[in-house]
Order: structure tokens, then C-alpha cells, then sequence
């Protein structure tokens, strides 16, 4: 089996599934994504994206067990949502998911550590 589509539990908060569901949701409203992207964040393009988003949003749950790629790609669309002004919701943020900055940052970094203790995360487009 390849190792990004072992399943790996990840135990999460609710606030940790909240910003994961809000970082996947804006992508099929407030910000648009492109081929090129979706492609960077793993996905094998445009059509795989919206499928695959969806299907992860789905998925995601309190002890949620996903593949790697999964996790990683819900990990990758939430942070570039968050904080890219380029490809985005940047400053708009609050304004489509309700968490303030320092909320989503908080938040955002404690995900990074629980999918970092568990080895969660590979590399994208290997």
C-alpha cells in the first residue's frame, strides 16, 4: 500500500473539525480555485477537486481516520483559504466562516501539531 492512502486517526476538537469544514466549504463559494491549483494541493485537477473536497468535508468527524493525502489536503485547502490574499478568503475570512483571526490561527496551529503527532501529512504531488 502506498503510504498516503494508509488511513491514520487523528482525534480532533470540535473547533479543529469546525475550521477543517470551513476551510474545504469556502472553496465552493467565496473562493474560486484553478486547475493549477487544485493540481498544487494534490488533487488531480479541477474535477478531482470538487469530488474529492466534498468527500472529505464528509468525512471529517471527531475520531475521523483518513488517508495521509486526505488529511493533508484538508490540512493545505484550510491554511491557503485562511491566509492567502492571492488564492484565498485572506481579510474576508471572518466575514464567510465566523472565526476571527487569532481564533482560526490558534486553532489552525493546534491541527498542525495533532496531524504532525500522528504522522498524518505526506508530501504533496509524490
Amino acid at each position: 500500500m502506498n503510504p498516503r492512502d494508509e488511513l491514520v486517526p487523528v482525534e480532533l476538537t470540535e473547533d479543529g473539525l469546525d475550521l477543517l469544514r470551513a476551510g474545504l466549504h469556502v472553496w465552493g463559494g467565496p473562493v474560486t480555485c484553478t486547475q493549477e491549483m487544485a493540481v498544487a494541493m494534490g488533487f488531480d485537477g479541477l474535477d478531482d477537486f470538487r469530488a474529492e473536497r466534498k468527500r472529505i468535508y464528509g468525512s471529517l468527524w471527531p475520531s475521523a481516520s483518513l488517508s495521509r493525502i486526505d488529511w493533508t489536503r484538508a490540512l493545505l485547502c484550510t491554511e491557503i483559504a485562511f491566509t492567502s490574499y492571492v488564492a484565498g478568503a485572506a481579510w474576508d475570512w471572518r466575514i464567510v466562516t465566523g472565526f476571527d483571526d487569532p481564533e482560526a490561527l490558534r486553532i489552525l496551529r493546534d491541527l498542525q501539531q495533532r496531524f504532525s503527532r500522528a504522522r498524518a501529512l505526506v508530501a504533496i504531488n509524490t
